[in-house]
């Protein structure tokens, strides 16, 4: 037992050790079309991650034609005019490979993970992908179809699935974060053939991307290739202008009751919040541990634990480019009012406010970061994702080895300050879930 502690406690005090000497090495330039590239060599494993992000997510959408970013995170895998329907997945499974895509609010994401004699491969499904994608009636009648049912399981069948929706839409009046990523079906039902081209030939170009790739390769022979099927890629046509719609303060809570399939009462909170990148997002970021990670964090012992009001609370923030929001989430147990969990989570943040919190609480979340950080590097599509992030939203790529600096500059004071400043009544959404029996 004795053993056992003594190596737990090395493993913390060797966190911040280990993660100040992991450092990613990359190196960076642009194609003449704009595109960005960014390329970490690894030899640790015989495996290549080729990841493409494109800066368009669902606050670039058009506010009557909301979803299409999610929708293309599909379409883009239908083919292009040299990759059949259907044989995009097949090329990556025939090689041992995997793929995915995700949509936020602020970009999408592509990616593939292949053995590292396929880099070849990869390169050239993206620069199909990004060149000349097959957007057909065929495709986009086919995907409306995948993305309804996407819906219908995550969101519309699924308790509290609503609950983004209905926070957003009462917290943003102007910003386009109002709305999700996942849309409104009606407007892709609505929309023509030529809009889903025009949105594709408008975003899907190099200067609004960045490649970024990892693992096992050799520099020099990897910019030849990415010269040759990415540097014959024409920039678009149409000037992207960015996003500079400013949404004014809530002033006032803003207080609902949704009723929904669900069995048991939710409590639900969104907080007004800066950027990812802020400084003050740092600090709301280790408040959040705090409250909510772990056993041991405030929420999940006083609420789940002590007064057993909850059966689950938590709170998060939600990185976004503009200015977001911070969640908190809580499941009410059975026969008990939902006031009392309310009351609970209110408390809490009321002893942010008033009371330090302590060195042991933020020694904690501190290592709980850095183990965090020491997993990304573990990844090779974590490594090309989180390099694209820090390039896209902050321009500068080499945070990936010093953002972990900031989070560690947060004090006890940058806590209080920060949860006297945005998490107040006046700065916030309150929605309660009922059950519709009731």
């Amino acid at each position: 037992m004795i053993r056992s502690l003594f190596f737990a406690a090395f493993l913390l005090s060797n966190f911040h050790f280990l993660a100040q000497h992991t450092k990613i090495d990359f190196t960076q330039y642009n194609l003449k079309n704009g595109l960005k590239v960014i390329l970490h060599e690894n030899h640790k494993t015989p495996i290549v991650a080729v990841s493409v992000m494109y800066h368009v997510g669902a606050k670039n959408e058009n506010p009557e034609r909301t979803g299409f970013a999610h929708f293309f995170e599909h379409l883009l895998f239908e083919g292009s005019e040299n990759i059949d329907r259907g044989e995009f997945f097949k090329y990556i499974e025939n090689a041992g490979g995997k793929n995915n895509a995700n949509t936020t609010n602020d970009r999408t994401f592509y990616y593939e993970i292949l053995p590292s004699n396929q880099l070849e491969l990869g390169l050239w499904l993206e620069s199909e992908r990004m060149m000349h994608a097959k957007i057909d009636t065929i495709g986009v009648e086919t995907q409306n179809e995948v993305v309804k049912e996407e819906k219908r399981l995550r969101i519309d069948n699924q308790p509290y699935g609503s609950f983004l929706a209905e926070m957003n839409k009462r917290a943003f009046q102007v910003h386009p974060y109002k709305w999700t990523t996942i849309g409104e079906m009606e407007h892709l039902d609505a929309a023509t053939l030529t809009e889903f081209m025009d949105f594709y030939h408008k975003f899907y170009v190099p200067e609004n991307a960045i490649l970024s790739i990892a693992g096992d390769i050799d520099i020099p022979a990897t910019k030849k290739l990415i010269e040759a099927y990415f540097g014959p890629i024409q920039n678009g046509k149409e000037k992207i202008e960015p996003i500079t719609i400013e949404e004014p303060p809530l002033e006032a809570e803003i207080r609902d009751t949704i009723y929904d399939e669900i069995q048991l009462p939710g409590v639900m909170m969104a907080y007004r919040i800066p950027e990812e990148g802020s400084d003050d997002f740092y600090a709301i970021e280790l408040m959040s541990m705090v409250l909510s990670d772990g056993e041991s964090s405030r929420l999940n012992k006083k609420c789940v634990e002590a007064s057993q009001s909850a059966m689950y609370v938590g709170s998060f923030p939600f990185p976004c480019e503009d200015p977001g929001l911070s969640f908190v989430f809580g499941i009410v147990n059975s026969e008990v009012n939902p006031d009392k969990l309310e009351s609970e989570i209110n408390e809490e943040f009321k002893r942010l406010q008033t009371e330090l919190i302590s060195e042991k609480e933020l020694t904690k979340v501190r290592n709980m970061l850095e183990n965090d950080f020491l997993g990304n590097f573990n990844s090779m599509v974590g490594i090309a994702e989180n390099l694209a992030n820090y390039e896209m939203y902050f321009g500068d790529a080499n945070l990936i080895n010093t953002e972990l600096d900031r989070y560690l500059k947060v004090t006890k004071e940058d806590i209080q300050r920060v949860a006297k400043k945005y998490f107040k009544p006046s700065n916030r959404v309150v929605l309660y879930y009922l059950p519709k029996a009731g």
